[in-house]
């Protein structure tokens, strides 16, 4: 599996964003559950929490309003964001509520939109836009750097993607 970057379009100061796609070998319906559903499975939690505690998974509340956030093994709970838009199995969008210090932030928000476009009965292109990282001001490249990067949504699509070619 690889995950390619998108050709980047006309960008603005106003304007920031982080595109990549994956190939997955897996139905459109399975790929959208996996992403949604399933995200505890397959994030790499050790490594990409927020929580002052070990995260033990990652939630993914099913319905637009719904909360994102991680679950601590204490059982406390981190927020990450809002599910903005549920379009099962096609699209969901994601407030992404993370500051440049990786803290919860609801004042400020940036969008994770993610799309499931069936290319066969058994391959799913998922096509990933982390968009207006330009409210990160003066962070904003940096957080463009890194959220593009192995570290950030590159790496993560790739986990992503063989979670998602296994069967449940």
């Amino acid at each position: 599996m690889t995950v390619m970057n998108q050709p980047e379009t006309a960008q603005t100061a106003t304007e920031m964003s982080v595109k990549k796609s994956v190939m997955v070998e897996a139905p459109q319906a399975h790929a959208f559950a996996v992403f949604t559903e399933r995200q505890g499975g397959w994030w790499p939690l050790a490594s990409h929490h927020i929580g002052k505690v070990q995260a033990e998974t990652a939630v993914l509340e099913p319905r637009a309003g719904g909360r994102w956030y991680e679950r601590g093994v204490d059982g406390s709970e981190c927020e990450w964001g809002r599910v903005l838009v549920w379009e099962p199995p096609h699209r969901v969008v994601l407030g992404w509520e993370l500051a440049a210090d990786w803290r919860h932030d609801p004042s400020l928000q940036t969008e994770v939109e993610v799309r499931f476009v069936a290319v066969g009965p058994q391959t799913t292109r998922v096509e990933l836009e982390h968009r207006h990282l330009e409210r990160y001001g003066d962070k904003a490249e940096q957080m463009k750097a890194g959220l593009g990067s192995e570290g950030g949504w590159t790496g993560i699509l790739q986990i992503y993607a063989a979670a998602a070619a296994t069967p449940a």
